[in-house]
């Protein structure tokens, strides 16, 4: 269990620490930084723990993605600021980059060596796991603003 902690707090350090260097890329204003930084340490921790609940890695980046877009919501609209500032910065640990690098990997491979099955399947797995985790990205950072901010507005 202490094991267990401590590579969650180890993670959670080392994604802040992504979140930050992903956020003073894109020039975002000092006093922002600290919240990219808890918002990234955050989701990812919220993924982890997701994922040792046995939940699959798409649905547990949904959840985490949702929850830092609810938590990015109410940065915003407390310090003023737009909510893109906290939401892009925190999910930035969670992008797929392996299964993407694999799958891309495994399509110079078939391009090398010539197509097989196995490099098919591993192609395919890989770049779906990867376009799914981003969708989860995605349509869990958009639904809470979505409800959020439409909620007593009219449509038209």
């Amino acid at each position: 269990m202490m094991d267990l902690l401590f590579t969650i707090l180890l993670d959670a350090l080392f994604a802040g620490v992504a979140s930050i260097g992903f956020a003073m890329v894109f020039n975002v204003p000092k006093n922002a930084l600290i919240y990219c930084a808890i918002g990234g340490a955050l989701a990812y921790t919220f993924r982890t723990i997701f994922l040792n609940f046995g939940i699959t890695i798409e649905i547990s980046t949904f959840f985490a993605s949702t929850l830092i877009g609810i938590i990015a919501l109410y940065w915003s609209r407390k310090y003023l600021t737009p909510r893109p500032i906290y939401s892009v910065a925190s999910i930035i640990p969670m992008v797929p980059g392996t299964y993407a690098f694999t799958a891309v990997i495994s399509l110079i491979n078939m391009n090398t060596y010539g197509v097989t099955p196995e490099l098919i399947v591993q192609f395919v797995e890989n770049a779906l796991k990867a376009g799914s985790i981003l969708g989860a990205i995605s349509f869990g950072l958009a639904l809470p603003s979505l409800y959020f901010i439409r909620y007593n507005r009219p449509i038209i």
